[in-house]
């Protein structure tokens, strides 16, 4: 058994659905700091630990990826979500895919990369926590300063081992429309939110996002999630609520695009930001995605971006708007299902990748 799989089914043994992150934080410091790294602890909340692990002198590469997982669903699985089966060449459990083994992958390569002889590349590895959730570690992280200027920022999200070059960016707004309550048999006495809130609805799904589609990334997209409303039938309702779904693309401004929206719901509603995340490209002539092609990753193909959103939308400006890439041992299908799965070969190919990568890169 690889290094990297025996790290990864001891991750995945490690409940971290909707937090307790600590758990794996613990043993991953303990591993970096045993490597030469210099770790830093980041306390989110109680029992919710990310890490920042700096190794060697001089601007790094930086290696991201999360530590949380999204809930087991309601399905029963065939394989123990946190038993970390492995079955022929797939490795089962929860994180498995999105995203256990990339981290695994990343620490193992790191190890190596700072055992090897010669002059090498620093690295900063910076493993959040709450990226399921709108990528609440990594926020807190920048607000704390503990995040630093990079040359590169490579996130080990699952793509089978591709090199994708980007994703879209997410506008997640609430929607609130106030009424009055009355009795239902006297609506006339009230103010429905709920109607309030339909018209609002509508003019969200005729509303103009501005900017023609991207080459890669694809056009720029709105839909409303969730609607509620009210409490009783036989009530008017004095309040409801709307989620709404933004994806962008490069060169949206989500500052001028809530604006526009909120000019065209009028003034019956009111907006709530959820999650602000932009999106993130990168030239696919960029020297950093020809060293990762070289060292073994798979190229992008005709679907060279994320379908997902990743903490890049946070570090990549933090790192100085450096070149991102995507690419993890995970397979991007498996993410968030029933009995998630990761193929064993490309978490050991996913070292492979990593450790020649930064073996090319001068320091």
């Amino acid at each position: 058994m690889s290094d990297a799989l025996a790290l990864t089914r001891e991750l995945i043994r490690i409940d971290t659905v909707g937090g307790g992150e600590a758990a794996v934080a613990e043993p991953l410091a303990r591993r970096l700091e045993a490597a030469g790294f210099e770790v830093r602890a980041h306390d989110y909340a109680a029992g919710r630990t990310g890490l920042v692990a700096r190794w060697g002198s001089g601007l790094p590469v930086t290696l991201t990826g999360h530590l949380d997982t999204v809930p087991l669903g309601g399905q029963d699985w065939t394989h123990g979500p946190h038993e970390a089966e492995v079955d022929g060449d797939r490795l089962y459990g929860r994180g498995s895919s999105d995203m256990k083994a990339g981290v695994a992958a990343m620490v193992v390569a790191a190890e190596r990369h700072a055992g090897g002889h010669g002059p090498r590349v620093a690295l900063e590895l910076v493993l959040t926590v709450g990226e399921e959730t709108g990528c609440e570690g990594a926020v807190d992280m920048i607000a704390r300063n503990l995040v630093g200027r990079s040359r590169a920022l490579l996130v080990a999200e699952p793509t089978a081992n591709r090199v994708l070059l980007g994703h879209k960016g997410a506008l997640w707004l609430k929607m609130i429309a106030h009424g009055r309550t009355a009795h239902g048999s006297m609506p006339h006495l009230g103010d429905n939110a709920i109607y309030k809130l339909a018209r609002a609805i509508g003019r969200v799904e005729d509303f103009d996002l501005g900017v023609p589609a991207h080459a890669m990334l694809g056009a720029s997209t709105v839909n409303v999630g969730t609607a509620h409303g009210g409490i009783n039938v036989n009530s008017v309702p004095d309040l409801a609520e709307a989620t709404v779904d933004l994806r962008t693309i490069t060169g949206q401004d989500h500052a001028r695009l809530r604006e526009r929206l909120r000019a065209e719901l009028g003034g019956e509603t009111s907006l709530e930001v959820l999650v602000d995340l932009p999106a993130v490209w990168t030239d696919p002539e960029d020297p950093f995605v020809s060293v990762l092609l070289a060292a073994g990753a798979r190229p992008p193909g005709d679907r060279p971006a994320a379908s997902y959103f990743t903490d890049a939308s946070v570090l990549g400006p933090a790192c100085g708007g450096v070149p991102t890439v995507i690419c993890g041992p995970g397979e991007p299908e498996q993410a968030h299902v029933t009995d998630e799965f990761c193929e064993i070969s490309k978490i050991d190919g996913a070292v492979e990748i990593y450790t020649a990568a930064l073996a090319r890169i001068t320091p």
